[in-house]
């Protein structure tokens, strides 16, 4: 079993790295494996790194149309970047992953909104999160 805390680093490198190419519009590609070669992950966590990255990449407008869907009132454009970043990695692992319990990816989000965000944006995330997950479960 890989520690959680593993896993968020994990989580938070895939964040950085979907925040590099949303605001400046590099390959995904190449900055996942730059941030890779910046830190000490196993094999195991680099890949998950790199899991979710090209599983946010490749669903990334089905993603934002759930973003849309259930923030209406915030146009994803104005939202801030890693707000969007931390929404399209949940979101990810929500609805297409499945390989953790959506408790631990909600949990996992706000946390990363916690450590990255403005000082509103875990509850923001929490309450998109929160609708996405009913929709989830049915």
């Amino acid at each position: 079993m890989v520690m959680t805390g593993t896993r968020r680093k994990a989580r938070s490198t895939a964040l950085q790295t979907l925040y590099e190419i949303d605001s400046v519009r590099r390959d995904a590609d190449a900055v996942v494996e730059r941030l890779l070669a910046e830190v000490n992950f196993s094999e195991e966590n680099k890949s998950f790194t790199r899991e979710l990255v090209h599983g946010v990449v490749k669903n990334k407008s089905e993603i934002d149309q759930n973003i849309k869907k259930f923030a209406p009132a915030w146009p994803l454009e104005q939202l801030a970047i890693i707000d969007r970043n931390v929404l399209r990695l949940a979101i990810f692992e929500i609805l297409f992953d499945n390989k953790v319990p959506v408790k631990v990816a909600v949990s996992e989000a706000i946390e990363l909104a916690k450590s990255y965000g403005s000082e509103n944006s875990s509850k923001f995330v929490n309450g998109v999160l929160g609708s996405v997950c009913t929709l989830a479960s049915r």
